[in-house]
């Protein structure tokens, strides 16, 4: 009888239970480009680590893989349309969904990297426009056109933004005059607050979580400013203009550098670091106990990315720096200090994430991926191969689930398998 009672029990328990969804973003489960899986190669065979599958007749972009149980997402363009993708775990074609008017001024091939978050893809358009689609069918279920509902103003290369998700709300940065960042009810579309605007131009990088002493604050970089929000309510806590900070050892900085940002920041114990390429400086800045105020630690000039990301490792940041649109070395500096570790020449920029406690380097150039050893010491690659389809540049950030590299580049995705 108790064994009976004890069974209804825990049935009773578990029924009352809500299963915390599955999400699936850009740079991984915190954006931070550190992948949880564990139990991966620490070498790669001659030839690289084994394909699994791959699809060479996506539609093009440069949006990278967001990767569930469920399938595997990502955007690209048809004709004038952004159109989000869906794929099963063996690389076929499941659905794919027109969703909103792509850029078409300069560089249109689709970017935004959807989120997944249970049975729900959430993905913006190059011309401004957030969507929400049925992830087994590929159904729009809402849309907001941010251009039209918020005044949203972008700059040259038009809306990058991979929407953040938020408890019941989706954040996105129209900037522009009437507003900074927005939170959309992700059920269907309504405006749950927008903030103040800060009169700045949207940038193409995508906001970042933190958790936070029980407060959910937002992180993200605008065409000249570095902005704190408190996620509940839309208030704008702190922000500072990061685009004043100047480069004195460049000897020529692109005189667009200061306002093209394109990195998710990087946050760790009260500390955000924010980096740009052209010979921007990157930055370090800390943030008050009550969050009202950002100050500068320091600058380095030596890790100014252009658009591949970074990652925090063990004290260290790693990624790769401008030195000319064509051309970037790859670096490593001390979180704590800015001081450069070192920076070495590896065919040319490109972006990074780490997965098991190493990096996963893919330069942009000629689709080369490498497995380094992230040692302050030096860019210790072990192995390496290079990205046999696709077209176009190599601007596609690789994405790990479950012991599996994807790489995407224009109209390929590969699988490779890192067990």
């Amino acid at each position: 009888m108790k064994e009976r009672l004890y069974i209804l029990v825990v049935l009773a328990l578990l029924a009352g239970c809500t299963a915390t969804p599955e999400i699936a973003q850009w740079r991984g489960p915190d954006r931070s480009g550190i992948y949880p899986d564990k139990g991966l190669l620490k070498e790669w065979p001659q030839n690289g680590p084994e394909l699994l599958w791959s699809n060479e007749s996506l539609p093009q972009g440069y949006s990278s893989a967001s990767v569930t149980q469920g399938g595997v997402f990502l955007t690209g363009i048809v004709d004038t349309m952004d159109v989000l993708v869906a794929l099963n775990k063996q690389g076929d074609i499941l659905w794919q969904t027109p969703y909103g008017k792509s850029w078409t001024v300069s560089f249109s091939d689709s970017r935004s990297t959807p989120t997944v978050v249970g049975n729900r893809v959430y993905a913006t358009s190059g011309s401004g426009v957030v969507a929400c689609l049925d992830s087994s069918n590929g159904n729009v279920i809402w849309s907001v056109d941010t251009q039209k509902e918020f005044d949203a103003r972008f700059g040259t290369w038009g809306c990058s933004e991979s929407p953040l998700v938020v408890d019941n709300k989706v954040i996105f940065t129209p900037g522009g005059d009437k507003t900074t960042l927005v939170a959309l009810d992700r059920n269907n579309g309504k405006t749950i607050w927008q903030t103040q605007s800060l009169k700045d131009t949207a940038a193409y990088t995508s906001p970042l979580l933190v958790q936070e002493k029980g407060k959910q604050l937002i992180i993200n970089v605008t065409g000249t400013y570095l902005v704190v929000v408190n996620a509940k309510n839309g208030e704008i806590l702190s922000y500072t203009n990061y685009a004043s900070l100047q480069n004195e050892q460049a000897i020529e900085v692109w005189p667009g550098a200061p306002y093209t940002n394109t990195n998710t920041p990087i946050y760790s114990d009260g500390k955000i670091f924010i980096t740009s390429g052209y010979n921007h400086v990157g930055a370090m800045y800390s943030l008050s106990n009550d969050y009202r105020n950002l100050t500068l630690d320091w600058t380095s000039h030596t890790l100014d990315v252009h658009h591949g990301g970074v990652v925090l490792v063990d004290g260290y940041l790693y990624g790769s720096n401008w030195i000319s649109n064509a051309r970037g070395n790859w670096a490593c500096i001390s979180w704590d200090t800015g001081e450069t570790m070192y920076e070495k020449d590896w065919f040319t920029k490109g972006s990074i994430i780490s997965a098991d406690g190493m990096l996963y380097c893919y330069e942009e150039r000629s689709g080369n991926i490498a497995l380094v050893e992230p040692t302050p010491t030096d860019f210790k690659v072990v192995s390496t191969f290079r990205v046999p389809l696709g077209r176009g540049p190599h601007w596609s950030v690789p994405a790990v689930h479950q012991g599996v590299l994807y790489i995407r580049h224009g109209n390929a995705i590969m699988a490779y398998n890192l067990k």
